[in-house]
């Protein structure tokens, strides 16, 4: 059984198609980027598998489960694309962390130790345990993102789904997100990923699904980085020459993307 399963899905806003007859899926244990240029469709296609933008054609289920009928959302952690985590409202990052608990005790029960206990634990996973007690608004950018993975981990989810989550962010905070996503699918957790570019993330992939224009261009098991490709600081999303069979860094030349 597939974690994620879509099939011919197509979503589209005022009278606009975004998304076109998309199939994928990702097994259980998978980790699996969804790459591609912005604007390509790749974070629609996330939100899609959420539940977050309707569907238009197709199917999308979940665990088995038609996404329409799915309620077992305790299993699905989410980590949306950064957007700092205190914005608007005074809390602390142990009160951030343990709001990604809500999912799995409910609204209307009150913390317990277990609660407590996958708060600490979440937040040692990212390294900012001794930051438990400090404002949210006091963290820097980077932080502020382990901070939201932290939330997610803390509903001890079965599938992570991340939205570019090392956009804009510290290379320490990058290194940071890498580890942590490393050891919770070594717990055999599935983890669903967009990405521009994938840098300290790459060694994690299992296989790359490339959206552009919309469309699966093409799903590919990823080479081990060589060369300048190794280099942590290298953009995976650019030109090259084609060749007879695209590889990570050559999916889709930049003069043919265009924004949505």
């Amino acid at each position: 059984m597939s974690v994620v399963q879509v099939d011919r899905a197509a979503v589209g806003y005022d009278g606009r198609t975004i998304l076109h007859d998309v199939t994928m899926s990702v097994a259980a244990g998978e980790v699996v980027a969804v790459l591609g240029a912005n604007g390509s469709g790749k974070s629609t296609l996330i939100r899609s598998i959420l539940g977050l933008v309707p569907v238009s054609g197709g199917r999308i289920d979940l665990f088995g489960t038609p996404l329409r009928r799915f309620r077992e959302w305790a299993r699905v952690g989410y980590v949306p694309q950064r957007l700092g985590a205190g914005s608007g409202v005074p809390a602390t990052v142990g009160e951030v962390v343990a709001s990604g608990r809500l999912a799995r005790r409910g609204i209307f029960r009150p913390s317990g130790g277990a609660d407590r206990a996958a708060v600490r634990e979440a937040l040692t996973d990212v390294g900012l345990l001794d930051r438990i007690g400090d404002p949210v608004s006091t963290l820097s950018g980077g932080q502020q993102q382990r901070t939201l993975i932290a939330r997610a981990l803390a509903g001890k989810p079965d599938l992570l789904v991340l939205d570019e989550p090392t956009a804009g962010v510290d290379a320490a905070s990058q290194q940071a997100f890498a580890a942590s996503l490393g050891r919770f699918g070594e717990r055999g957790g599935t983890i669903l990923l967009v990405a521009h570019e994938l840098g300290p993330l790459q060694p994690l992939i299992d296989r790359a699904v490339v959206v552009h224009e919309g469309r699966i261009a093409h799903q590919v098991a990823l080479p081990e980085p060589a060369g300048h490709h190794a280099d942590p600081d290298h953009d995976h999303v650019h030109p090259h020459a084609e060749q007879e069979q695209p590889g990570i860094c050559d999916w889709a030349p930049t003069d043919r993307m265009a924004a949505n």
